[in-house]
């Protein structure tokens, strides 16, 4: 299937699709159903995500498997009847205000602040490589509250909509043609119940949230996807199969085909726990360092296979619409969004080895 060029956004139809998917219950479908969801099992949210991941609909499931969570976990009443149903229905959505020019990957090192008065909030700041804050109804925010405490420990989050006076928004245009953003926050003022959860504890919301959005089928079939595409060319296209004839290609295939069973498996593990009531310790971890550096392998292989053929960019005369040279420079980002692999390996040491620090 032709893959469109990256970087356009959300279109009215994509929009209206969506609309109609939250209608019927089926994005969260197994959150309780007084949040608007189904109360489905977590296996059935998993392969209508994996369905929607394949079919390249641009849906921001971190909305579902993050923000949502942590606003029923840590959320007030007001906020789960005011969020929930509307995200569920796509009328609310939220871009992840984390990384900061100066933090990168380690947010605690994170410089924004908000500081309460008797109306609220101000927040100062600036955000960066925030994806969608320009679609988005809301952001994600996480910011500084206590300067003076430990860096992990001074740390809130709030929900920001994105129309607040102060906010501004910048693109920032990526190699492969998708659109990322700078945004500013210039005496940003928000009343007390954008605030979620205690104040000075974000960071242990946010690193549970982001330690769910790390699993399941939407990052699964990123990880995936590249060697999926490439398997396709080589089953379908004509020169892809005289390639295939290669037994070195052939070779190089099979070995990428265990490796990707191998991320599968890691996913499976990972969902099977949360289903249980767990919050995986290092098991997510483990998954998140094997599937970017699958995926970065993958590309890389398929630049080998393709040789010249690889490169072509051209929507109309590129296999793929172009996708490989595409998957091939962004496949890096994986690696280090949502929590760099180094710092996964750190984790898994930690919580799944029990090594030291030091």
């Amino acid at each position: 299937m032709k893959q469109s060029a990256a970087g356009h956004g959300l279109g009215p139809l994509t929009k209206e699709l969506i609309g109609k998917i939250g209608d019927r219950g089926w994005i969260g479908m197994s959150w309780p159903e007084e949040y608007g969801g189904r109360a489905a099992d977590l296996i059935d949210q998993y392969i209508f995500e994996e369905e929607l991941a394949r079919a390249r609909v641009p849906l921001n499931l971190g909305n579902f498997i993050e923000q949502a969570p942590a606003i029923m976990f840590a959320g007030t009443e007001a906020q789960k009847k005011y969020f929930l149903p509307r995200i569920v229905k796509g009328e609310v959505t939220f871009a992840l205000g984390y990384s900061e020019p100066s933090g990168g990957t380690d947010l605690g090192s994170l410089k924004t602040r908000a500081v309460e008065d008797e109306d609220g909030f101000v927040i100062n700041g600036q955000k960066v490589f925030t994806t969608r804050a320009e679609q988005s109804s809301h952001i994600y925010l996480m910011a500084r509250t206590d300067p003076d405490a430990p860096k992990h420990k001074g740390i809130s989050i709030f929900l920001v909509p994105m129309d607040t006076p102060g906010i501004t928004v910048q693109p920032l245009w990526t190699l492969p043609g998708g659109r990322t953003n700078e945004v500013f926050f210039e005496d940003v003022r928000v009343p007390k119940d954008t605030l979620l959860g205690e104040r000075n504890k974000g960071w242990y919301i946010g690193a549970s949230a982001l330690n769910l959005g790390r699993a399941g089928a939407r990052r699964y079939c990123t990880y995936v996807s590249p060697f999926e595409d490439l398997m396709r060319f080589l089953k379908e296209d004509e020169i892809g199969r005289e390639l295939a004839k290669d037994p070195v290609v052939q070779d190089k295939v099979a070995q990428l085909y265990c490796e990707a069973r191998v991320a599968k498996l890691f996913t499976m593990r990972s969902l099977s726990m949360v289903r249980r009531g767990e919050n995986p310790p290092y098991q997510i971890s483990s998954e998140k360092v094997w599937g970017p550096e699958f995926q970065v392998r993958a590309t890389e292989a398929a630049s080998q296979i393709m040789g010249d053929y690889h490169q072509l960019w051209d929507e109309d005369q590129a296999p793929n619409g172009g996708s490989f040279p595409r998957q091939y420079v962004s496949a890096m980002v994986s690696t280090f969004g949502h929590g760099s692999t180094q710092v996964m390996r750190t984790a898994i040491a930690r919580r799944g080895l029990d090594l030291p620090r030091e």
